[in-house]
């Protein structure tokens, strides 16, 4: 059956959705949101103009889909990745904790009092032999041994540490 543009718009045959809504956060982009995605996360300052240009896309396309990424929560934020050597802290480490069940704070409420320590940047609730992954910033090697000792081993809840040196970061995303 061929529809008349006529009928259309009349409001008495309505064109069918083609995106249907998912529970699953990666089903509800296509190719499109993607490839923003990707020219976004190699620099969020750049213009829609500048990424609508690189891509083939209307500028208002462009502008439009981020905008739509911002409100479903796929995008969570634009922010910048710092030089933490120019920063004052050029060490970095990563500490495997273990949680000792038998008190009165929970893992998650371990993890986020960890969370608010000085130093700390990242914070994993990990399996395997260790409960807590956690990724540490410092001006040297002494400052986070100090972290360790002074700060995280004192809370209670901690069980056993790994303390792992970083030597070199290859790669370092958002």
């Amino acid at each position: 059956m061929n529809v008349s543009s006529e009928a259309r718009r009349s409001g008495r045959f309505k064109r069918k959705t083609l995106i249907e809504p998912h529970d699953n956060p990666y089903d509800m982009i296509d190719e499109k949101d993607r490839a923003i995605l990707s020219e976004l996360e190699k620099d969020a300052r750049r213009s829609t103009k500048s990424i609508a240009k690189v891509l083939g896309m209307p500028r208002a396309t462009v502008h439009e889909r981020i905008r739509k990424m911002c409100e479903k929560g796929i995008i969570r934020g634009f922010t910048a990745l710092p030089d933490h050597s120019k920063l004052g802290e050029p060490t970095s480490a990563f500490i495997l904790v273990s949680f000792l069940p038998n008190t009165s704070v929970s893992q998650r409420e371990l993890a986020q009092r960890i969370a608010d320590l000085q130093g700390v940047r990242e914070v994993h609730l990990i399996s395997g032999e260790y409960d807590i992954l956690l990724k540490v910033r410092g001006r040297s090697m002494e400052d986070i041994g100090s972290l360790v000792i002074d700060k995280l081993r004192q809370i209670e809840g901690v069980g056993r540490t790994i303390t792992c040196a970083s030597f070199a970061t290859v790669k370092d995303e958002l």
